[in-house]
């Protein structure tokens, strides 16, 4: 009986020991709501560093929210020559650090991101109706990963010029 109890303990811890959170690009890639982002973020060569990079915050557009832009912006952000764009609006999703709900003041508030020139900043308004980001819905926040927190939206956040 302790042989099999002890057997059963090893197992088990040997599981959890292997058993890891996955980054950001992975938990994104494993949702599979999120192609056109995961798309995006590997034409801007971007998807390594949201994969490595730690203590981060990425407001994460479904492919729903990817589908109700304009008709052919995807295209036009995913071709070569417009790779600094496409840098620009993947970059306005992701803050340098990790903000989880909880965390989130009430009312609005702003928080920069890694969209350092010019300086941008998002509108984040907690209230009893939810939370917004800028003009996205939070859908479904505080997503764990290794590497940091993911906060899905439904609409892509388009920085001003």
């Amino acid at each position: 009986m302790h042989k099999i109890l002890l057997a059963a303990t090893t197992a088990l811890c040997l599981g959890a020991a292997s058993a890891s959170a996955a980054n950001v690009v992975e938990t994104a890639q494993q949702a599979g709501s999120f192609k056109t982002l995961i798309a995006a973020a590997q034409a801007a060569g971007l998807a390594d560093a949201l994969a490595t990079t730690k203590n981060i915050t990425v407001f994460a557009p479904t492919d729903e929210a990817f589908a109700k832009l304009p008709a052919g912006t995807v295209e036009m952000l995913l071709k070569p020559e417009n790779k600094d764009k496409l840098v620009a609006v993947l970059t306005y999703h992701v803050l340098p650090r990790e903000l989880t709900s909880n965390e989130m003041l009430a009312g609005p508030f702003h928080v920069r991101t890694l969209k350092a020139k010019p300086d941008r900043t998002l509108a984040i308004t907690k209230n009893a109706s939810g939370v917004t980001v800028d003009n996205a819905k939070v859908v479904k926040a505080d997503i764990m990963t290794d590497n940091g927190v993911i906060h899905v939206i439904d609409t892509v956040l388009l920085p001003s010029k």
